[in-house]
């Protein structure tokens, strides 16, 4: 009774953080032409903006707006470095830059020939607008929030590594006694299962995943923390996707193989028909990795924040306060029902993700049976 409390005191804080941080980003934008652009703006154009930044990537990570009444708003900000490589031209030679996002503000509308784009938040050519001209490989507010989950993630688990030594041949507490049984379930679901003997091997890689897509899930979920998205990146996703392709294909034995370019028993003439279809399967795999993640979460952000949206739209069509009224009761339970199945879907991906990998390796692995 006391967890379930937990939870749903979790998931009332989190709904009303989100519509709280909506509100500060539906009434003071990051990224708008103008204070009267935006104003001219209906709440609907208002909350989609607000979504499309949320998704976006971006080179500095806005944590919220503080307005105090006869000042400026005041934006709090965390600054990521930028690092960037101009193209070499006939006039002119390539040109490294390095400088923190900050200095795209307080009145430096372009530095060095770049600005920042008021509508993503992207760095652009100051000149052309377009990102054509120069390589972007700048810590962006995906790149950063990734680190914050790989510091976390490092923290914790070598906390633990020093609960097991310190107290071996105990019974675990406190985080060790959280993270074992999950450690446990997947060893004994998905390590063991599809890998057999071999487990052990792949064991490392497998929690790695597991673990690295949950942080970043869980943090998408803390609205306060700078609109987390990294998880629903494609660039995310198709790095990881690439990193089970490259395992999977390296630990496939030569009946892997086999099956791949010389099916046994099949005629020639069918090779030519259903060796392509294979070589596209083992390259499919790792691409439904990467859309079901990417797609899940990123669709998950987008329905929490037009969830939100719900409360300002309909307080904006109602003629009375009752309007807005109306919306908040009819969105705050839609919005708590969502964020639920969003801390749901956090953990069911990162098992999918993780559950499919093993099963690929399982069957590259697998030894030929007469």
């Amino acid at each position: 009774m006391t967890r379930h409390l937990h939870i749903l005191f979790l998931l009332i804080t989190l709904s009303f953080s989100y519509a709280l941080k909506a509100n500060s980003e539906l009434q003071n934008p990051v990224h708008s032409d103008s204070a009267a652009t935006h104003e001219e703006l209906s709440v609907t154009d208002r909350v989609v903006e607000h979504i499309m930044n949320h998704v976006a990537d971006a080179n500095v990570n806005h944590l919220g707006t503080i307005k105090e009444e006869g000042k400026e708003d005041h934006h709090i900000t965390i600054e990521l470095p930028c690092i960037l490589y101009r193209k070499a031209t006939e006039n002119q030679a390539g040109k490294w830059s390095f400088f923190m996002s900050s200095k795209f503000h307080h009145g430096h509308e372009a530095y060095e020939g770049y600005k920042l784009d008021e509508h993503t938040g992207r760095v652009v050519d100051a000149n052309t607008g377009t990102r054509d001209t120069f390589y972007d490989l700048s810590i962006t507010k995906n790149v950063f929030n990734m680190l914050l989950g790989f510091i976390i993630l490092s923290i914790i688990f070598f906390t633990i590594k020093s609960a097991y030594v310190k107290r071996q041949g105990q019974a675990p507490k406190g985080i060790q006694a959280f993270f074992e049984p999950i450690i446990v379930f997947l060893i004994d679901d998905i390590a063991k299962p599809n890998l057999g003997d071999k487990y052990e091997k792949y064991l490392p890689y497998l929690l790695c995943v597991f673990f690295f897509i949950l942080i970043n899930n869980l943090l998408g979920l803390v609205p306060f923390l700078g609109s987390i998205n990294s998880s629903g990146n494609i660039s995310f996703t198709m790095v990881l996707a690439t990193c089970s392709l490259l395992l999977i294909n390296i630990s496939g034995n030569k009946h892997y193989w086999q099956h791949i370019f010389a099916m046994p028993g099949v005629p020639k003439w069918a090779l030519a028909i259903l060796t392509p279809v294979e070589i596209m399967g083992v390259i499919l795999k790792p691409a439904v990795l990467m859309l079901r993640l990417f797609g899940n979460i990123t669709g998950g952000h987008i329905t929490v924040l037009a969830v939100v949206g719900l409360i300002f739209i309909m307080g904006e069509y109602a003629t009375k306060m009752s309007g807005a009224t109306a919306g908040t009761l009819i969105s705050f339970p839609i919005l708590l029902f969502v964020n639920a199945i969003e801390l749901f879907v956090a953990f069911l991906q990162a098992y999918i993700f993780t559950l499919l990998t093993g099963i690929f390796i399982g069957a590259a692995i697998e030894e030929h049976h007469h």
